[in-house]
């Protein structure tokens, strides 16, 4: 049987995860397979996820002077670049982003600061903001504040922060040549801990930074143990200034690949594409949707410049695909019969460059 055959057997007939050689036969296929793999991974998104699209909002609350040395980020002290330095926003400026959140259809805010792991007095400011968004906007409030401890973990989920983004950003091979300054179980240990608190997790990563194909499937499956609401899909955007800031983009077709292949592996999983989108697929977004992405950050990024939700919101209209309204229990539920899924509404943002 060919490969798409028996990964499209697998997924939709038997209701199975793929294997590993399942996997690396597809991503063996030539490129010039590209729209069968496409079809098969669009087939799987409405299978498990059905047809709608959550949309999502960020803030950069606290910008710059990180005293990490991830490889891709222009927020890093440690390097050279134009990357805004501000401290913690006022109160009203984080409930004025989620206003304007909430009036481009988005139904998640995350509220996202530039640290290796929250303090105290930053920690509480997070808290207050996240309460006055609750209060003044009504939205999901998730939170990307780096490394956490089980008490800190403990006071987001008493607070109501829904989810929590930390990125593995790479896999495990690839990731010492990411950053040095922890390490890749350090933030495996802290997506632990914000689901053991009761938060959903959110956990993803930056596709192009030097990885090899296989290393792009290894990086799935290490998702996929982690069983993460959902999986934030970058796509290097290089920042001057970084020790990435050289690197070669990814050609559309090979993230688009990569695309299809992570929901093969993740298929219930919520794919939001995220930072570098833009640069990277170009023309091709509506692409990005139909191999098996099915959420989006609209606006801007953390550092760098998104297009208009208006852009994203006809784009959708385009392509017959619903907005998501807001958040449900859980991931997806297979029918009784087991023959399709409901679609959650179950969402998280990232750490986008």
């Amino acid at each position: 049987m060919k490969p798409l055959e028996t990964a499209e057997r697998a997924l939709l007939a038997e209701r199975r995860p793929l294997t590993r050689a399942e996997v690396d036969a597809v991503a063996a296929l030539p490129l010039d397979a590209l729209p069968d793999l496409v079809a098969l991974a669009h087939r799987v998104r409405l299978a498990y996820c059905g047809p709608e699209v959550e949309l999502e909002s960020l803030i950069n609350a606290k910008s710059g002077a990180c005293p990490e040395d991830c490889a891709f980020c222009s927020q890093s002290a440690r390097f050279e670049t134009d990357a805004d330095v501000y401290a913690f926003l006022d109160l009203d400026e984080v409930v004025d982003a989620a206003r304007a959140t909430r009036a481009a259809g988005a139904t998640q805010f995350c509220i996202v600061v530039a640290v290796r792991g929250p303090e105290e007095r930053l920690l509480r400011k997070v808290l207050d903001a996240v309460d006055a968004v609750h209060r003044e906007t009504g939205l999901e409030v998730a939170c990307s504040l780096g490394l956490l401890t089980k008490e800190q973990a403990a006071r987001l989920a008493a607070a109501g922060v829904r989810r929590y983004n930390h990125n593995l950003e790479t896999c495990r091979e690839v990731f010492p040549s990411i950053c040095t300054t922890h390490t890749w179980d350090d933030r495996v240990e802290t997506a632990r801990l914000a689901v053991d608190a009761g938060m959903e997790l959110c956990c993803g990563g930056i596709l192009g930074m030097g990885e090899t194909l296989e290393q792009r499937i290894d990086f799935a499956f290490e998702l996929a143990e982690l069983d993460p609401c959902e999986v934030p899909v970058n796509l290097l955007d290089p920042r001057p200034g970084t020790p990435l800031g050289e690197q070669p983009v990814l050609s559309p077709r090979t993230a688009l690949q990569a695309i299809a292949l992570f929901r093969l592996v993740l298929p219930g999983t919520w794919l939001r594409l995220a930072g570098g989108r833009e640069r990277v697929l170009g023309e091709l977004q509506a692409m990005g949707l139909l191999a098996g992405a099915n959420a989006l950050i609209v606006g801007n990024y953390l550092t760098t410049t998104g297009r208009a939700p208006e852009a994203d919101h006809a784009l959708l209209d385009a392509l017959g695909m619903p907005v998501a309204d807001g958040p449900s229990e859980g991931r997806f539920v297979v029918d009784g019969d087991g023959a399709h899924a409901r679609p959650a509404r179950a969402t998280i943002p990232l750490r986008v460059e």
